[in-house]
């Protein structure tokens, strides 16, 4: 089975990618909502996390903006959730992957928001990036409720730039175009990981 890493920097459209897979039948794993799910009431990570950010837990589960604007004013927080949060994830992910290989899947998807950050593209067999231009991606972001100039500096500055990420992608898919054009490119890149998949 192939195992495709799916990645993309904040606003490009990943979401939306990521669902156009699932759409066509291919086992995706959502990594955000696995750590929306370990944050929430009962979650895994609350207990770890009330132990480093106990501002952040709220009615027992842990707030992502609360835990958002900690790690703006302490950058060095980040590690340590990462430290406690990218385990349980990685669990998650094994479990999902094990799944797919016992239900006879070609291939399966990993979206991983920091697959490069955190070393991941290195452990997948295809890296897709989705991408769209940088104005592109500012409007996009600036739409968003809660989202500042600052906000979205301070988190750019934390990724992988845009032209790295496409240089270390064996797919790059395009999402400044309509969703139809993105859904072809989707679908051609399915194609090809199955085919491939039947020479392993």
């Amino acid at each position: 089975m192939i195992v495709a890493g799916l990645t993309g920097s904040i606003a490009m459209g990943k979401s939306e990618t990521s669902k156009m897979f699932a759409a066509r039948g291919i086992p995706v794993f959502d990594s955000d909502q696995a750590v929306h799910e370990l944050y929430a009431k009962g979650g895994e990570a609350v207990t770890p996390v009330s132990t480093l950010a106990p501002a952040a837990i709220v009615d027992g589960a842990v707030d992502r903006q609360r835990l958002a604007k900690l790690v703006r004013e302490d950058p060095s927080l980040l590690k340590k959730i990462e430290a406690v949060v990218h385990p349980l994830v990685r669990s998650r992910q094994d479990g999902f992957l094990e799944r797919a290989r016992r239900d006879g899947a070609p291939f399966a998807v990993l979206d991983i928001p920091l697959l490069f950050e955190t070393g991941r593209h290195r452990e997948v067999d295809r890296i897709l990036v989705v991408s769209a231009p940088a104005h592109v991606q500012r409007e996009r972001a600036l739409k968003r409720p809660d989202m500042t100039v600052e906000k979205l500096d301070f988190i750019l500055a934390r990724q992988v730039p845009d032209d790295e990420k496409r240089a270390g992608a064996d797919y790059v898919i395009d999402t400044s175009v309509d969703l139809e054009t993105t859904a072809r490119e989707v679908g051609r890149i399915i194609a090809e990981l199955k085919k491939a998949a039947e020479t392993q």
